[in-house]
């Protein structure tokens, strides 16, 4: 055990002011393996996100002496198995969610089908498929699928825009996979859009000196649950385009039109 220590040791002495190819991620470290060694090392400069050549040294860091070129990054994943995938969303920096294209090849591979995360993405867009590389614990992308139908992202992109719902989905081509990938999508856009109707109904309410307490979402309007400063409660219908009142909820003589939601409070108010 000693002489395999000191041999180590040895090991990673010669390897002090070696050059090696490595990826890194933001805030991440690079490693390097040798004599069966694996050797984590804490690149400089810490904001740099890509494949770079890096020189080791004895202080357990790694300095960046440039970054590597398209062809030997592609030299290095060429030694990685190949795995497809579709673009869901990206993440911290270059980092994007993904999704398998085939789910019965991950399952026997990868022993479960599941959203995974692929690194240094420098082309794509959501819905696309990628080829990724994967090392034994990371996918790396490695280039855009052209010979998938280019014209499926974006009429996934157009329904999306329409939020239109997964299950209600009816585009040529579209594989279970792609189902699955559009409702991890639409899922996150939906509370997106949802905190986005909230915060806005909110700011309207509070500036007026009113309070918010729920909302219903009907297409076109939004059908309001609010508390004047007073405590009084109030149901109104409000247009989403300007936020302008359809329904006040009260009697305003067919003039509910003539106010939006901040405004409605003070009216509101002064009836009471």
């Amino acid at each position: 055990m000693r002489k395999l220590i000191e041999k180590l040791a040895q090991a990673e002495q010669n390897f002090v002011q070696t050059r090696f190819l490595a990826p890194r991620i933001k805030g991440g470290q690079v490693r390097v393996k040798f004599e069966g060694l694996i050797k984590t090392y804490q690149p400089t400069p810490q904001d740099f996100e890509g494949w770079g050549i890096f020189q080791a040294d004895a202080k357990n860091t790694a300095r960046l002496v440039e970054q590597a070129s398209p062809v030997q990054v592609s030299k290095y994943l060429e030694q990685l198995n190949t795995v497809r995938l579709y673009l869901v969303r990206p993440l911290r920096g270059q980092s994007w969610a993904a999704y398998p294209v085939n789910a019965g090849d991950f399952q026997q591979r990868f022993g479960v089908v599941k959203p995974v995360v692929v690194h240094l993405v420098t082309l794509g867009r959501a819905f696309e498929p990628v080829i990724a590389r994967f090392d034994g614990c990371n996918f790396w992308f490695d280039r855009v699928d052209r010979r998938s139908d280019p014209k499926i992202p974006s009429r996934l992109a157009q329904a999306l825009k329409a939020f239109v719902a997964p299950d209600a989905l009816r585009i040529n081509g579209l594989t279970p996979e792609l189902r699955a990938v559009y409702r991890l999508i639409f899922e996150k856009s939906e509370g997106m859009r949802v905190r986005c109707s909230e915060d806005r109904l909110r700011r309207a309410l509070e500036l007026g000196g009113g309070r918010l307490e729920s909302f219903v979402d009907h297409g076109d309007y939004w059908n309001t649950q609010w508390v004047t400063s007073q405590g009084e409660r109030h149901h109104s219908a409000i247009q989403k385009r300007d936020l302008t009142v359809l329904s006040a909820g009260i009697c305003l003589d067919g003039e509910d039109t003539k106010f939006d939601l901040q405004s409605l409070v003070g009216v509101v108010e002064q009836r009471f």
